[in-house]
């Protein structure tokens, strides 16, 4: 019994005094607030979902699309009412320069700061009849100003927001892991480079 009770402490203190050190090698505070990035399990996030994580102090907006948004977001009635439908305006890494503003067009990454005066857009992917938005097919909605944008962050015309919603660098690390805050390989981008956040 005396053995049991003095390898029970020895592995209690052995415990204690590697701990510090196990716990060193993860990412401290500051570190992940310095842009550190950070990786998003996919797997349970439903279609037409949204999930918001914070990455470098600021909202990143995580959207599995459904089948049905894709459609809408090559609709030409929808496309015309886009002030930059092509991504001309350097908001986004250059592997998202396309109509779905992402590298995989099921899953966008967007920076959830409305391009006016940094307000946070709203999700609202099915917007009832009540809306104060009279034909408008959903996407993101600022309640500040009125600024709207579509399910790839891509800014209405005729809206206080003069651009579309940032994209951050990211890649997927498998098909259910998205890593914010790293480019694919062979790619640079900075978000610190984007025209307006």
């Amino acid at each position: 019994m005396l053995s049991l009770a003095a390898m029970a402490g020895a592995a209690i203190g052995t415990g204690a005094v590697i701990w510090p050190f196990i716990d060193s090698m993860n990412p401290s505070a500051d570190v992940v607030a310095a842009g550190a990035p950070i990786d998003i399990d996919l797997s349970k996030l439903a279609a037409g979902q949204q999930i918001v994580v914070l990455w470098r102090g600021a909202p990143m907006l995580v959207i599995n699309r459904t089948p049905e948004a894709l459609k809408t977001l090559q609709d030409p009635a929808l496309v015309s009412h886009l002030a930059d439908p092509d991504s001309r305006v350097h908001q986004q890494p250059p592997y998202t320069e396309n109509w779905h503003r992402s590298v995989k067009p099921d899953y966008a990454v967007l920076v959830g700061i409305c391009t006016h005066l940094g307000c946070l857009p709203i999700y609202m992917p099915n917007p009832d009849p009540s809306t104060p938005v009279p034909d408008w097919p959903g996407g993101y909605f600022c309640p500040c100003h009125g600024s709207k944008y579509d399910l790839a962050g891509r800014v209405y015309t005729a809206v206080p927001a003069p651009y579309n919603l940032p994209v951050p660098p990211y890649r997927f690390v498998n098909d259910a892991i998205v890593r914010i805050g790293e480019n694919p390989p062979g790619s640079t981008f900075e978000l610190s480079s984007v025209v307006q956040m």
